[in-house]
């Protein structure tokens, strides 16, 4: 397991946020970082919501490798075509980030060019990285969450990229309210508050 630096904006390139890289999004990145590998120059990156598909779209885009769209499925698609002519005129990687789940596109043109692009997707995280996106998480916040926070949530939190940074920030939310460190029971309260009752969510 292992996090990449990615720059918020080209215009403040020194702040930067850390993004875990694991088994849901290593083949992606590893795609990202070569775009003259693209298929008619273009790739089109999928997943779930709060899985860092902005993030990766602005690396794209502010390490030079390309332009991005964020949002593309709620682009006019006429605008998006000619995009995607000028990605081919002048040989500029072309990346889409689509928040649908399952981009249903209208016009003809579109759909078949980007049916031979290269389709990039994020899945939900395994074990390990949900272990890592905990604790990045909280150091993002600056919660001080000891190691032993990751193992026990891990086993308790809904898997996905939404629900565990949604548990981080009800942890830190409590810790505060409460003025108290995120012990086990703030742990415990958070994944309640959250996903409720821990006996409903282990039957």
């Amino acid at each position: 397991m292992s996090q990449i630096a990615l720059p918020l904006s080209v215009a403040d390139p020194d702040r930067a946020v850390r993004i875990v890289v694991g088994g849901a999004n290593r083949a992606a990145i590893a795609a990202l970082a070569e775009p003259s590998d693209w298929p008619y120059r273009t790739a089109v990156l999928v997943g779930p919501p709060r899985s860092g598909k902005t993030l990766l779209a602005r690396w794209f885009a502010s390490s030079g490798h390309g332009e991005a769209i964020d949002g593309a499925d709620r682009w006019d698609e006429t605008a998006l075509f000619h995009r995607w002519n000028r990605a081919q005129e002048d040989g500029r990687p072309l990346l889409l980030v689509s928040d649908a789940d399952g981009w249903r596109i209208d016009l003809p043109d579109l759909r078949s060019r980007l049916g031979g692009s290269i389709q990039l997707a994020i899945a939900p995280p395994d074990d390990v990285m949900a272990g890592e996106l905990i604790l990045a998480h909280a150091e993002q916040r600056g919660l001080q969450l000891a190691p032993a926070a990751a193992d026990y949530l891990v086993p308790r939190v809904t898997r996905s990229h939404a629900a565990i940074e949604r548990v981080v920030a009800e942890i830190d939310r409590i810790s505060l309210e409460r003025k108290l460190p995120a012990t086990m029971s703030v742990w415990r309260d958070a994944l309640e508050a959250v996903q409720g009752p821990e006996q409903g969510r282990l039957l």
